[in-house]
């Protein structure tokens, strides 16, 4: 079994079972949500992940020809071009599109995973991993229907360079390394973050050449065309680049091995030239050797690091590295049991061994990682499987044993797919508010939010945003951390500053530094600490030139204490000031004296009591809306200047505990309790999902 050929026609029809049933696995999260109204806008469930919005709006703006200058849309993004494509060509809904595309493309994985397994003479053992592959734990993550992202085809387009690279070496004919240099040249424009992946592989056939191969000329001839391929120029220089060589090579069949030599080393200095090794070097500092300090410097001041707020950014430990890879620790272990026999028995396979160690980066460099090495390993469970296989002698033996092999690790990840129910990002009534501020703001306005939702904000009302998904380093969340969370006299000026400050910059070139730096010299303050308390009071801020408004929806209560991170320290030292009060939790029940809360916290009368300790409350305020969705409040005042407040927020069985800062803070005061200064602000968009306010300044 192991080495017997399939026909064409029946290895296509293996591909096409395993296409449909990796298309079918995604259609699981579909079928769980299809029925909650909350989920969808224009007739359509909306897509599960924050980013897919920033391409959602550059395939918008496409389509609509032209977009605002500083808007910070996606216009050039292979995928937002793709999209706009498929838009013009498909008879679907825009949203149908994006919602399906991660479910086709993704599933697209299944193919390159059985070439390799066909070139390699062994299509059982590429079904297998073609069926584990296209909807491994991980890779289901980042491909499952509505994850609208790069991800889609970040995976297979270097799985289907990996097949090109072994398909051209065995074959030995010209005209295949044209496929290593499409493959990888469209990976890199589909994914430039590839190119450290695709330089690794260039790198590893070199190895592989040079211990094994070193005096066969073809493969330095695929070498050469790799990374030609990598180089940082233009396309229309590249592709004709590629094609002139290729030409060369392909009528100069009998090449000296010093021209040869003198074309490879020319390939290598094109790639220094261009850029060379600076990619690779920005990856590993940015994921392998990041400091491990909380704050990053920029130019003399000190701001919060948002890579200790990225979770896929950290370490992991082995069974969720395993679990994320093959579905199960067993399954994993397995894996690499068959990969490392599959490397005995095929050595030309250690070309793989740049997605398994970027898979295996993981461990220390964050769970994103984690998807490179599924196409590989699933391949390799397969080849085990069936190798195990011919061991039994009765064939119907041997089928009874992968079918039993097949459906166990496959298993795993299908009970993972239908617990992983990941909502939309947004809900009908949350995108509704938007919708709204779309034929209220002008395409100008800024709209100030946490970088969470910048590319929905702006997909969904077309406004200008402060931060995004790609815009969010300690800099720049600083005013928005600080605007959020600090009182409405320094939220509303530094908001003021902050969107001024943008709209010249892109006016004025010479116009540099972030917000605390231009502010201190505008102002004329010794230090950043002094310009920081001037905002606290009254400034000749600039002229405006556009209305900024405050989106504050309630579910940005769940990242309050990660935004505050950003703003609650000295950006002359990079330390924190004391960590803040803020305690959320359900009620679970209440009597006629106390309130029993989620966390184990109770309160009575004028008390809060956790474990042993007793704390006195300041203030306790019952928020509650009536059924015109109007907002009422009612205050107690307890232990006057014990500094604690807590807000039992009837309509959401939700309760509050927080200090005084925090309390004071723009967030809780206008989304919580709508209590805004009218002197700096406006009620522009009001209902319990999200508020929008104007800032009047």
């Amino acid at each position: 079994m192991q080495n017997l050929k399939l026909s064409t026609k029946n290895f296509i029809i293996l591909i096409a079972v395993a296409y449909l049933f990796s298309i079918l696995v995604r259609t699981i999260w579909v079928y769980q949500f299809h029925d909650i109204d909350a989920f969808k806008w224009n007739n359509q469930l909306m897509i599960n992940t924050n980013d897919g919005y920033g391409y959602a709006e550059g395939a918008r703006d496409i389509l609509a020809g032209g977009h605002q200058k500083g808007d910070g849309s996606f216009v050039d993004s292979p995928l937002s071009i793709v999209t706009a494509l498929l838009v013009k060509i498909l008879p679907f809904s825009f949203e149908t599109i994006i919602l399906w595309m991660p479910t086709f493309f993704g599933s697209l994985l299944v193919i390159p995973i059985m070439l390799i397994a066909r070139v390699l003479n062994m299509e059982y053992a590429g079904f297998i991993g073609a069926l584990l592959g296209g909807i491994a734990w991980s890779y289901y993550n980042r491909t499952m229907t509505g994850y609208y992202d790069t991800d889609m085809l970040n995976i297979v387009l270097p799985t289907f360079t990996l097949w090109a690279t072994i398909y051209a070496i065995l074959k030995k004919r010209n005209r295949y390394i044209l496929l290593v240099a499409f493959f990888m040249v469209l990976s890199n424009w589909w994914y430039f973050q590839s190119y450290s992946l695709n330089l690794s592989m260039a790198g590893i056939l070199l190895l592989y050449t040079l211990i094994f191969d070193r005096e066969d000329m073809f493969n330095y001839k695929v070498l050469i065309f790799m990374l030609i391929s990598l180089s940082q120029i233009d396309l229309y220089i590249k592709v004709p680049l590629i094609l002139a060589l290729f030409g060369f090579f392909h009528t100069k069949s009998d090449l000296d091995r010093r021209v040869i030599f003198s074309i490879l080393a020319l390939s290598i200095l094109i790639i220094f030239a261009t850029g060379g090794l600076d990619p690779i070097i920005s990856r590993i500092n940015g994921y392998l050797f990041r400091n491990s300090s909380d704050t990053i410097a920029n130019e003399g001041l000190h701001y919060f690091s948002v890579v200790k707020t990225v979770r896929e950014a950290g370490a992991i430990p082995f069974e969720l590295f395993a679990n994320r890879i093959s579905g199960h620790p067993i399954t994993f272990i397995l894996s690499i049991i068959g990969y490392l026999l599959l490397i005995f028995k095929n050595r030309i396979f250690l070309l793989s061994l740049p997605l398994v160690g970027l898979g295996f980066i993981a461990l220390w460099g964050g769970l994103r990682f984690t998807v490179y090495a599924v196409p590989i390993l699933a391949l390799s469970i397969g080849y085990l499987i069936v190798y195990i296989s011919n061991y039994f002698k009765e064939k119907k033996a041997k089928w009874a044993f992968i079918a039993i092999a097949t459906t166990a690790i496959i298993t795993p990840n299908i009970i993972h797919i239908e617990k992983y129910r990941v909502p939309t990002v947004f809900t009908k009534q949350t995108v509704a508010v938007l919708d709204k501020l779309k034929h209220i703001a002008s395409r100008e306005d800024f709209v100030l939010a946490w970088w969470d939702y910048g590319y929905p904000i702006r997909y969904y009302a077309d406004v200008k945003t402060f931060i995004d998904g790609a815009r969010h380093s300690g800099s720049v969340n600083y005013p928005v951390s600080f605007a959020l969370l600090h009182n409405q006299k320094a939220s509303a000026n530094i908001a003021r500053l902050y969107a001024e400050y943008k709209e010249r910059s892109l006016r004025d070139k010479n116009f540099t530094g972030t917000l605390l730096e231009q502010g201190m010299r505008e102002y004329g303050k010794k230090s950043v600490n002094e310009f920081i308390a001037s905002l606290n009071g009254d400034i000749k801020l600039p002229q405006k030139t556009r209305d900024v408004y405050f989106y504050l929806p309630f579910k940005m209560m769940n990242i309050l204490p990660t935004i505050d991170l950003f703003s609650n320290l000295n950006p002359e030292t990079g330390k924190n000031y004391s960590s803040p009060l803020f305690i959320r939790a359900g009620l679970i029940k209440r009597d006629s004296r106390s309130f029993y809360l989620s966390n184990g916290i109770q309160i009575t009368g004028s008390n809060i009591r956790r474990g042993n300790s007793i704390l006195p409350i300041e203030q306790f305020i019952v928020t509650e809306y009536d059924n015109r969705g109007k907002l009422h409040t009612r205050t107690k005042h307890l232990h006057i200047g014990s500094g604690i407040y807590v807000i039992y927020m009837k309509s959401y069985n939700q309760f509050l505990i927080l200090d005084r800062r925090l309390f004071h803070s723009t967030y809780i005061q206008l989304f919580v309790l709508e209590n805004y200064d009218p002197k700096l602000f406006e009620p522009t968009i009001l209902t319990p999902f999200a508020k929008v306010f104007k800032l009047k300044v």
